[in-house]
């Protein structure tokens, strides 16, 4: 098994310590007679903690995406394309997910890509996996390496 570091880019380390720093300020701010409103920006810290990608991981015909305390997996079944596309994120709609608190995970549409699901760490290191219906985008910390692996999955490939 082939496991893939998920660096995290300066956009992922400044949103991450903007939105903690925020949620962290408002827990402390007294609130008369609210004092549980306090514990909602500490729910949603840790909240997202576990769904952080660490890595990626290849293994028996299934990509791994690393997470805190599990795998999410993709089966490598069907896949007919996989390329590094520095400019693939460019115009990228968040339709549900986490834009930026120790990842950038969930659903998000742009016009190259139409709807894809994202599991990405640095947004300078996409690559770009297309189904045959769906498309699926992560940030291994060598995309080229990453994508050599997976072209072996590739239909007619």
């Amino acid at each position: 098994m082939r496991c893939y570091k998920a660096i995290w880019g300066m956009t992922l380390k400044v949103a991450t310590a903007l939105a903690a720093a925020i949620l962290l300020g408002v827990a402390v701010m007294p609130v008369p007679g609210l004092w549980w409103t306090r514990l909602l920006p500490l729910a949603i810290l840790a909240g997202a903690v576990p769904f952080v990608v660490r890595g990626y991981a290849v293994q028996d015909g299934v990509l791994l995406i690393r997470r805190l305390w599990w795998n999410s997996r993709i089966d490598l079944a069907g896949l007919r394309s996989v390329r590094f596309d520095p400019d693939a994120l460019k115009g990228s709609l968040r339709t549900c997910g986490n834009g930026g608190l120790f990842s950038f995970t969930g659903w998000y549409w742009n016009r190259r890509l139409g709807r894809y699901s994202m599991y990405v760490t640095d947004l300078k290191r996409p690559v770009v996996l297309t189904f045959d219906k769906r498309v699926v985008v992560v940030s291994p910390a060598d995309p080229e390496a990453f994508v050599k692996e997976l072209a072996l999955f590739c239909k007619n490939g």
